[in-house]
């Protein structure tokens, strides 16, 4: 099967394949580094890793751009409250932002494009735009897209701009705003007394928002994208401008499709510093929640769904990572009878076919986990019976790392970044906010897998040789770097606190 998925710009699913067959061209927003990355953000980070996942287990190559946005409004004004230079202030939060992206298992992009590296080409954007009679500027020296030169402006976010005077109307110089508004906006921002500026082609000054995407995605993809995708929040204005100002510019197609992710709620309300359900992903790890955790539930409802984020959510997925964790163990460290059950190569064929059936239709996360579970508790069923064989065990593995390539919550990295986040609070002062906890799934990243797995091999010769002043001291050992040891009719398994 190919897989569908839902185009914002025909509003329809349709089936997606790059142009040239073989390499997938997409651009997706990345953060604006004013501030640490909450919950909202990355669910969408976490949508488009699952697709780039998907797509490359299905065989296609990729060259993914993200932006980092470290200039615009907000990060001018907290840099300019703190006195320091803009890159001094997003220098943190970038950092910040790249090493929750790995905690959370999104894989880096093929290309990171800064705004501040992409200037000059901002610039000449903007003079080819006004050359064409599509920008122009203002007094001040500002430079503005002119929306009455762009017939189809309104087409991807589907708003209505019959009747209204969209050209010549009024301006926009806030790199945000939220109403229904339709007045040009600005492609480059004159210097004021404060601000970042640069000296270019064009005059004085810094881009606006819009021209940074249009300008980086164009660059590293070629003028016509087969892919743009970001949170459903970007699409009206950003988004729609982008689209405005590339097609001008080019007279071609700027992306075939648009992926937009759905917002999440927290507890059933609309995520707000004001009502305290405001939570970056370091609040909640240094809650005591695992980023494992985190990702698996906001993979649990497909992207284009609104997903109620809660705590009581957040703890059935780590025991859902559990059982998968010690499903996996059990198939590795168990006792198999030699030979192949025919039917549990049926089961793993049933749970990869429906696994990979159920991504096709729109990336359906939640089905392709049900598939995935489903396969567990069948083979468990059937292990408990004594019919899972030996030769059956490299197809299940490879049912599981298939199912990990994609959704990567299986490996247990988790002691390892929650340390580095401990590591981080207890630099900035918060020792308050780490729970216990936090610093038991800290604490044992000390060991390694690897330096585990030794452990345990040396805990079990010792109980076989009944040395077991021996066995308990390794037992103790490992307890106190939260890795906890069960003995199990088909060894012992070891899992991390």
């Amino acid at each position: 099967m190919a897989l569908d998925l839902f185009n914002t710009l025909s509003g329809r699913t349709e089936e997606f394949t790059p142009a040239d067959g073989k390499t997938v061209r997409f651009y997706a927003c990345g953060p604006t580094v004013y501030d640490y990355g909450h919950i909202g953000n990355f669910r969408t980070f976490v949508a488009v890793d699952v697709l780039r996942r998907y797509l490359r287990q299905s065989g296609f190559r990729l060259m993914h751009v993200m932006n980092i946005t470290d200039v615009d409004d907000k990060i001018i004004r907290n840099a300019n409250q703190r006195g320091i230079p803009i890159g001094d202030y997003t220098k943190k939060f970038e950092a910040a932002f790249l090493e929750d992206m790995k905690s959370l298992g999104i894989e880096q992009p093929e290309q990171l494009s800064r705004a501040t590296e992409h200037i000059p080409e901002m610039a000449d954007f903007i003079r080819k735009l006004a050359e064409k009679g599509a920008a122009y500027q203002a007094e001040d020296g500002s430079w503005y897209f002119r929306i009455d030169k762009f017939p189809e402006y309104g087409k991807l976010s589907k708003k209505d701009f019959a009747g209204m005077n969209i050209g010549g109307g009024g301006r926009m110089d806030a790199d945000e705003y939220d109403k229904d508004d339709a007045r040009d906006f600005a492609l480059w921002k004159a210097p004021k007394d404060g601000e970042a500026s640069w000296d270019t082609e064009i005059g004085p000054g810094r881009p606006g928002w819009h021209i940074e995407c249009s300008t980086m995605a164009m660059k590293y993809l070629g003028e016509t994208l087969d892919l743009h995708a970001g949170g459903e929040d970007l699409m009206f204005p950003h988004h729609e401008n982008e689209i405005a100002q590339s097609e001008s510019l080019t007279g071609k197609i700027f992306a075939r499709h648009w992926m937009h992710v759905r917002f999440l709620l927290v507890e059933g309300q609309k995520m707000s510093k004001s009502l305290g359900n405001f939570y970056t992903l370091r609040d909640l790890v240094l809650m005591g929640h695992k980023p494992s955790s985190i990702r698996l539930l906001l993979t649990s409802v497909p992207y284009r769904k609104q997903l109620n984020f809660t705590f009581d959510g957040l703890l059935q997925a780590a025991n859902s990572i559990e059982r998968l964790r010690n499903f996996k163990l059990r198939l590795e460290t168990g006792h198999w009878e030699e030979g192949e059950n025919p039917a549990v190569v049926q089961m793993v064929s049933k749970a990869v076919s429906e696994m990979r059936s159920s991504l096709d239709d729109d990336l359906n996360t939640a089905q392709a986990l049900a598939a995935i579970f489903d396969l567990v508790r069948d083979v468990n069923t059937a292990a408990d019976r004594g019919e899972v064989k030996k030769n059956n065990i490299p197809a299940l593995l490879d049912a599981l790392n298939r199912f990990d390539e994609i959704f990567a919550v299986l490996v247990d990295e988790d002691a390892a970044h929650v340390k580095s986040i401990v590591d981080w609070a207890k630099a900035e002062g918060m020792e308050e906010k780490i729970s216990p906890e936090t610093l038991e799934i800290a604490k044992s990243a000390a060991l390694s897998d690897a330096q585990v797995e030794v452990l345990v091999k040396e805990h079990s010769e010792a109980r076989k040789a009944k040395d077991f002043k021996k066995s308990d001291a390794i037992r103790d050992q490992l307890l106190a770097q939260g890795v906890v040891l069960e003995n199990t009719k088909d060894g012992v398994r070891w899992k991390r606190k």
